[in-house]
């Protein structure tokens, strides 16, 4: 019996970690999106680029994994930030009106992530400094700064204008040795998080704020420049998918551009593991649970269903990959493990 239990255990332990459900959930949505279409798997090289449905996954799920890698740290911190949608927006109108104005596009990038910058500063001053609710301080640039975008448009008169900017363009739908350059910049972004988050020890001081602020404050840290500086690390990666979702369409659209990402970039974050209860990071499944969104919107429009279908689809994936992950379910599953053992 002991040699059966000492067999069974390697299994009992991987069936009770948090990252093999988002993986699982993540290869059975591909596999069932295989078996609905043949060529489901297929990759091929068209002008210079690689096409296919995997590519598309990856193509269209940066922007949501971009937001979802900044909102990760600021749940770490126990917060939440709803204006993630908005301040894409911003960054988007921030980009077509320098353009607009002849700058130079290296600046104008600079200029949009700036602009995404100082919405986190914004949003951080509230949370961290004055004490207000992270779900109230963010709903007042969520409801606002499509607004503010849309005024940056109106300043030379445009409404929802267009540009052509080669270098930013080539930022989002270009390609560098048939791969999407898009993918190289996501990956450089994930890069730099994680080096800053896993080491050094801003990774810890988040975890810790999340866990349990005034001990954290007692211990030496402080708890409030953290969770300020969580917020403006998620401004910053929000700032960037408005970079990458503006310059594929080469138009400012502050109503429409990253709408509802936000709850994407949640949802993200807690199929990766991730609590709302604050006090982990997990930044690499938080990229996994945004792929498992992605590849759930592609199959189902593979399918031939209609795209009502696909909220439906995605809120009871969601919930299912959501109860594998409960520590309620996971003993269940692992006390029927031993009694078979």
């Amino acid at each position: 019996m002991a040699d059966k239990m000492t067999e069974q255990s390697p299994l009992r332990r991987i069936l009770g970690g948090r990252a093999i459900w988002p993986l699982l959930a993540l290869a059975a949505i591909l596999a069932v999106a295989g078996s609905i279409s043949p060529n489901f798997f297929d990759i091929r090289i068209v002008e210079g680029r690689l096409f296919g449905n995997l590519i598309d996954i990856l193509y269209r799920a940066v922007p949501t994994a971009m937001v979802a890698l900044g909102m990760a740290v600021v749940i770490g911190t126990k917060g939440i930030d709803l204006s993630v949608g908005a301040i894409a927006a911003i960054s988007g109108a921030v980009i077509a009106w320098r353009i607009q104005a002849g700058d130079p596009h290296g600046i104008v990038l600079i200029y949009a992530l700036l602009a995404a910058i100082a919405c986190g500063v914004w949003n951080g001053a509230l949370v961290a400094f004055l004490g207000i609710q992270p779900i109230v301080a963010t709903l007042i640039l969520m409801v606002s700064g499509r607004g503010i975008g849309m005024l940056i448009n109106l300043i030379y008169g445009g409404t929802d204008p267009s540009f052509q900017s080669a270098f930013l363009q080539g930022l989002s739908t270009g390609s560098i040795f048939y791969i999407p350059t898009r993918l190289f910049v996501f990956a450089g972004l994930f890069i730099a998080l994680w080096l800053l988050i896993r080491r050094t020890a801003l990774g810890l001081f988040v975890e810790a704020t999340g866990a349990n602020a005034a001990t954290s404050n007692l211990a030496g840290v402080n708890a409030r420049l953290i969770t300020f500086t969580a917020y403006v690390i998620c401004g910053l990666t929000a700032g960037w998918a408005g970079v990458i979702m503006t310059a594929d369409t080469h138009t400012s659209d502050p109503v429409s551009v990253a709408l509802y990402i936000e709850l994407d970039a949640i949802l993200a974050v807690v199929i990766g593991g991730g609590s709302l209860a604050g006090g982990r990071i997990y930044l690499g499944m938080t990229v996994i649970g945004a792929l498992v969104i992605q590849a759930l919107t592609t199959a189902t429009l593979i399918s031939g269903l209609p795209p009502e279908y696909n909220l439906i689809i995605k809120a009871l994936v969601v919930l299912f990959v959501l109860v594998l992950q409960s520590e309620n379910a996971r003993r269940g599953i692992m006390s029927k493990l031993g009694r078979k053992s």
